[in-house]
């Protein structure tokens, strides 16, 4: 039994932010109903790399998920929505601010059917504010949350992560927001809105940016793979033309690198023996190191900065990833059997629980709809001939 498994959620939106939560909650065992509209489905299921037209991403994010579909925009739908909102504890949603409401399936409604439910709302700019109505997708809101213009080197553009960075911070976000108002309820026995803005979930992670500016007039800006002031944290090449990051700012770990070098020396050379004189003679202890490793392999030079206790990591890709045995033995990939692509692999559970561990059941639906009938019969007793009904008009 996971630690959710009395939890039901209705899961509306698409693209990532929503179903990213949905994900987090299903992984630990909430029974999550994720609702397309039936002439359109998710974008997502066609995102990313595909494999006979199915795209690799939709497996992992819809996993543990029912699919149903229902058509919000009509009043038999609507009607059909409040159903299961009476027999939910969540909904969660990434429309644009109002969409809901536009359909008459606001707050106010939803709490009147059900005043236990949790609404979960994710939009860029939040409900409220200047910016609430404006569309916003997550690289914007990476841009707008200051992450952008500190990623990068100094003499180029800005530049982007590499992943939905954004979507996926608020996703986490929504999910802490979501645990708090599920904890709170067994205390008020009611719901409550928890509003989640993707500019704000990446602002929030951006340190002493506001501080540094508002006090000193520093503003941070791109400084590629270094941190200013702090030395030696950089990455440095090796011999079989890998990259490895070595972090050794700290005095006691830095004086135990120059000893796995050979050059016990440049601990107490003043240029290099304290955190202020390595921040300011970076670069020529930055070459240093990186002359020292690229006379190694990066197994060979892991291996010993592991022995001398300095931290270190080769920068890996996915073929690193699937081959490292700290994944596997933390079950970090994990393989699922998927009813088109076979054995499937895919990220596992964080964190793990150590009595109610996380579980992936199956890979995402890849039906539209596979479970309408589970769901409108068994949950809200529907009958067939209301089923039929519902699919003659378009509802489902």
């Amino acid at each position: 039994m996971g630690a959710l498994s009395d939890i039901r959620v209705l899961e509306l939106g698409s693209l990532l932010a929503g179903p990213f939560t949905g994900r987090l909650l299903g992984d630990f065992g909430a029974e999550v109903i994720k609702i397309e509209t039936p002439d359109r489905e998710d974008p997502m299921r066609k995102w990313g790399q595909q494999v006979n037209g199915e795209g690799l991403l939709w497996p992992i994010q819809s996993r543990n998920k029912k699919s149903i579909t229902l058509n919000l925009r009509e009043k038999e739908g609507q009607q059909v929505f409040l159903d299961l909102v009476a027999n939910a504890d969540i909904v969660l949603e990434n429309f644009r601010a109002g969409t809901m409401e536009k359909w008459g399936l606001g707050y106010d409604t939803l709490k009147k059917v059900n005043p236990k439910i949790i609404f979960l709302r994710t939009t860029g700019f939040g409900q409220t504010g200047p910016y609430s109505d404006r569309a916003g997708f997550g690289s914007v809101c990476e841009a707008m949350g200051g992450l952008r213009y500190v990623t990068g080197f100094p003499d180029r553009p800005p530049t982007r992560i590499g992943i939905s960075i954004g979507d996926s911070l608020a996703a986490v976000y929504a999910t802490i927001g979501c645990l708090a108002a599920l904890h709170e309820r067994e205390r008020s026995g009611i719901g409550q809105v928890v509003d989640t803005a993707i500019y704000e979930a990446v602002f929030a992670m951006m340190e002493g940016l506001i501080p540094e500016y508002e006090l000193t007039g520093y503003v941070r800006e791109r400084t590629g793979n270094i941190l200013p002031g702090v030395a030696p944290a950089n990455i440095y090449d090796t011999k079989d033309g890998g990259y490895v990051v070595i972090g050794a700012n700290a005095d006691t770990v830095f004086r135990r690198l120059a000893m796995a070098m050979g050059k016990p020396e440049l601990a107490d050379d003043e240029k290099f023996s304290t955190h202020t004189g390595r921040g300011n003679n970076m670069e020529e202890l930055d070459g240093i190191i990186n002359d020292w490793t690229k006379s190694l392999n990066a197994k060979d030079l892991l291996e010993l900065l592991a022995d001398s206790g300095v931290p270190a990591g080769k920068i890996y890709s996915a073929k690193d990833i699937v081959n490292d045995p700290q994944y596997a033995a933390r079950k970090m990939i994990e393989t699922v059997n998927h009813p088109t692509l076979g054995e499937f692999k895919m990220p596992g559970i964080v964190p793990k629980l150590s009595r109610t561990p996380g579980e992936i059941k199956e890979a995402g639906p890849t039906k539209m709809g596979q479970h309408n009938e589970e769901v409108y019969e068994n949950l809200l007793n529907y009958s067939k001939g209301q089923i039929t009904k519902l699919k003659e008009i378009g509802i489902i």
